[in-house]
């Protein structure tokens, strides 16, 4: 079922209205049976591969702590987790070249057309997550198979994330409190942004950024110049419109979701940047490879963090996807953090000597160029592709024009606004917080001159949603 849909918004606002009648102690299994639902819209195989991947890892949690044999255990945990994504998510990459040595006829990657994986990168961190959690004693296992599996599948955030954690999900769901109103009108405020954000500004940059990547070949410099410029922020408003969306929702039923994203585009440096952009799958690497690794190997001094820093980032690469163009974008990320961690000195110095606003302008400026660049590697079909890009981007062959003719007539006037107005209210929020506080206060008033603006904003948000509505665009992070 397709989120950006009006099938999937009308099943979503019926069932929370649904979830406030139903008993308290169905209110889990309802919650579950919906999520295993929605996903069987999408392959029954699915659902059922679901439930075998979480009663494994539910059952490990249970046994794991009381085990003679606890860190194999664990160990053996860990493998099949990271076998089963392997298998149904890299096998065209890793594993069927491997076989095809003994046999040319044998092809794994025929497992994912039956199965269909959606969402396996998001939930296999969560069942690693959880019993790590589990193997380091920071959370006692879940007794209870349907929390657990509702933990798994839960339908908001089954697809794109945000990547949750056990000890932050089931605590919650064990105490889902009754009707909240100013909750339920703040989680579809939220949903509105979000469906906002995806069709009116993403959808309609779409056609630029993926017509663009698939003429690589024939592309001016000045076109791909404007491209590197827009990709950033084609990223951001579609992955956090699915964000909101999946936040939203869940925040009707009074599930608060980990956040994803935190006015990135402000950041200063790259580690900044990753503390801020899809911040559950950056904090996750964080907290169960960096900080692992680099305490593991702490003998090593500095050269520990090195290593831990190439490890995690080139797994956050392979994460997103089998290839060598996501390995290096991983690696590229990996050499711009140890580069800030050794030159932070010099840097400090250098820019010490500027004016703050310019100095943090500066920076930002850098930062984005730098993001900017980083994703010709995450949108290239492939390496060639990646090399033809950075070779044509100084061939121009009439910038103006094609700057005047194309690219205008590729992306309207009106999403350049929506995109700026949004982003100017980001600016305002952390930049300029008394001017932050005067705009809530005035969003939030009851008076009827902040009411009557507070609702045409958003009958006009829903308009336009509604009128850019059929340009169907899957989201970006949906592959992964």
């Amino acid at each position: 079922m397709d989120i950006i849909s009006l099938k999937f918004a009308l099943l979503a606002g019926t069932s929370f209205l649904l979830f406030y009648i139903v008993p308290k102690r169905f209110k889990m299994l309802y919650l579950t049976l919906l999520s295993c639902g929605f996903i069987a819209t999408y392959s029954y195989y699915l659902i059922f591969y679901v439930v075998l991947f979480a009663l494994i890892n539910y059952y490990l949690g249970l046994i794991i702590p009381g085990a003679r044999h606890k860190k194999a255990l664990f160990r053996s945990g860990i493998l099949l987790n990271i076998l089963q994504l392997v298998f149904l998510k890299y096998a065209t990459f890793a594993v069927d070249p491997f076989f095809r040595i003994f046999n040319p006829d044998i092809n794994i990657s025929r497992l994912s057309e039956i199965i269909i994986p959606i969402g396996i990168s998001y939930f296999t961190l969560q069942g690693i997550g959880y019993l790590i959690n589990i193997k380091m004693g920071w959370e006692k296992p879940e007794k209870n198979f349907i929390s657990f599996l509702l933990y798994i599948s839960f339908f908001p955030k089954f697809l794109s994330g945000p990547i949750e954690r056990s000890n932050h999900f089931l605590p919650q769901i064990k105490t889902i409190k009754g009707f909240n109103e100013e909750q339920i009108s703040d989680g579809l405020r939220t949903v509105l942004f979000g469906f906002f954000k995806k069709i009116a500004i993403a959808n309609q940059l779409a056609p630029f950024i993926t017509g663009t990547y698939s003429n690589i070949g024939t592309t001016d410099g000045a076109a791909l110049w404007i491209l590197l410029l827009l990709q950033p922020l084609y990223l951001y408003f579609d992955f956090s419109g699915y964000t909101d969306i999946a936040i939203g929702f869940a925040r009707t039923f009074g599930i608060e979701l980990l956040p994803n994203f935190n006015r990135p585009f402000f950041s200063e440096n790259m580690t900044s940047f990753w503390k801020r952009f899809h911040i559950s799958l950056s904090s996750w690497f964080n907290d169960y490879i960096f900080r692992q690794t680099s305490f593991k190997y702490r003998k090593w001094g500095v050269s520990a963090s090195i290593f831990a820093v190439l490890l995690t980032w080139t797994l956050f690469g392979i994460w997103h996807g089998a290839g060598w163009n996501f390995m290096l974008l991983g690696l590229v990320q990996a050499l711009a953090i140890i580069y800030e961690f050794f030159t932070k000195k010099w840097r400090v110095s250098l820019f010490s000597r500027l004016p703050d606003f310019i100095r943090i302008w500066i920076s930002r400026l850098i930062t984005y160029l730098f993001y900017g660049t980083s994703l010709i590697f995450f949108f290239s079909p492939d390496l060639n592709s990646t090399l033809t890009f950075f070779k044509r981007l100084f061939v121009f062959n009439n910038p103006l024009k094609i700057i005047a003719g194309r690219i205008l007539g590729d992306i309207s006037f009106s999403v350049i606004i929506f995109m700026a107005v949004l982003l100017i209210i980001e600016l305002i929020r952390n930049d300029i917080g008394s001017l932050s506080g005067k705009l809530e206060s005035f969003w939030i008033q009851e008076k009827l001159k902040n009411r009557v603006f507070r609702w045409i904003t958003y009958y006009v948000m829903l308009a336009l949603i509604f009128y850019l509505g059929n340009s169907a665009q899957q989201f970006i992070y949906f592959q992964f």
